[in-house]
């Protein structure tokens, strides 16, 4: 039996004959404390991957709302050539929405149409949503 200073061993018989004898009762207890460590250990491995696995479906399911915003936005009228860096306002009426270089403030404050944003378009042709008071 393993008393308190006898070094565990991982053999069920002792190195040599002057060795204590290590019981199976105390064998057993090892394997299981062990066994019981490396779930642990194991689980907490599995969970950081999990949490990984996580945040990047949150990550892919944003990329492609933007994506889908980005598209819809394509898709809105424009009589001028969208040009990368360039400000553009969207406004909308009932035949659908539409780009103009002209703001809510070059209207005086009174757009012929319902105002729905103002936008840079980046140089890979995404959109970046800006907010008037951050243009003034």
């Amino acid at each position: 039996m393993e008393t308190e200073g006898t070094p565990h061993h991982s053999l069920t018989y002792g190195t040599s004959r002057l060795a204590p004898s290590i019981s199976l009762v105390d064998r057993a207890k090892e394997i299981e404390l062990a066994e019981e460590s490396v779930q642990l250990h194991l689980h907490g491995k599995l969970e950081v991957i999990a949490n990984q696995i996580r945040r990047l479906k949150e990550e892919a399911e944003l990329i492609l709302k933007r994506a889908e915003k980005d598209i819809e936005l394509h898709k809105a009228r424009c009589q001028f050539e969208k040009k990368p860096g360039q400000t553009i306002h969207l406004y909308e009426k009932e035949s659908g929405s539409y780009f103009s270089l002209l703001s809510p403030k070059d209207w005086g404050g009174n757009p012929p149409h319902p105002y729905q944003g103002t936008y840079i378009m980046n140089p890979d042709r995404s959109f970046t949503e800006v907010f008037l008071d951050s243009l003034d």
